[in-house]
This record gives structure tokens, sequence and C-alpha cells, in this order.
């Protein structure tokens, strides 16, 4: 394990910084660190603001990938978010974090219900060709 940590609004700007030095010393190229810590702010950032204000974020190395798993006890993903990720209408205000977590990480896990939510982000350590 990395980093296993417990975060709240003020915490926000230390965790990135965390998580990128964790990224950094494991191998991760960077303009894959870059994205993965984009996505990885996009989804704490969510918690902040969507759920409730306190949340855990979980950083560790698995099979060759980064894993960064962030929790909170809010009321949910909605499933008409969770059925189809896309991108927002320009117009649209907010919308856009799991989206860019999508577009960013080699993969994405969501479990969401009444109870809180479990966003799994994973980054393969290893430079994979731009495939997307």
């Amino acid at each position: 394990m990395l980093l296993d940590r417990s975060f709240g609004h003020d915490d926000i700007t230390v965790l990135r910084h965390e998580v990128s030095a964790h990224l950094g010393r494991i191998g991760l190229g960077p303009d894959r660190r870059h994205g993965y810590l984009l996505a990885v702010n996009e989804v704490i950032t969510n918690v902040v603001l969507h759920a409730g204000g306190n949340g855990r974020l979980v950083l560790r190395v698995e099979s060759g990938s980064a894993w960064c798993v962030v929790t909170d006890s809010g009321p949910g993903i909605p499933g008409s978010r969770l059925s189809e990720v896309r991108a927002p209408e320009a117009f649209e205000i907010g919308g856009r974090g799991l989206w860019l977590a999508h577009q960013l990480c080699d993969e994405v896990t969501t479990a969401t219900g009444p109870i809180g939510t479990s966003i799994g982000l994973r980054m393969s350590l290893e430079a994979l060709p731009d495939s997307r």
C-alpha cells in the first residue's frame, strides 16, 4: 500500500501532491502520471462537492498497475449518470469528472448505492500505445 488517507475539502491540494509523488516513485511516466492525477483529482473533488465532503483514498500497486480507490459515504451516484458515461454538452455545468476518468484511465470501476460509492481508477505502469 502506497497511501491510505481520509480527506476533506481542505486536503485536496495536499492529497493531490502526495499521490503525484508516489506515482513518480513507482515509475509512472510524466504524461500518463499527469492524466491519471487529473482523473484522481476529479474523483476526489466529486466526493467533496457531491458526497458529503469527506472520503478515503487508497493508492496501491497491483499486477503492474497503479490502483487508486476513492470511497465516500454519500447518497450514491444516480443510475442515469452511470448507464452511459458521456461527455457533457458544452453548455452543461459539471458532469465531466467521471467522463474524464474514463478517458484518462486504463480502467474505471464503480460500485454505488444509498450508503456510498467506491470508484477504482487503474493505470498500467507500462507505457501503452494510445488506442483511444
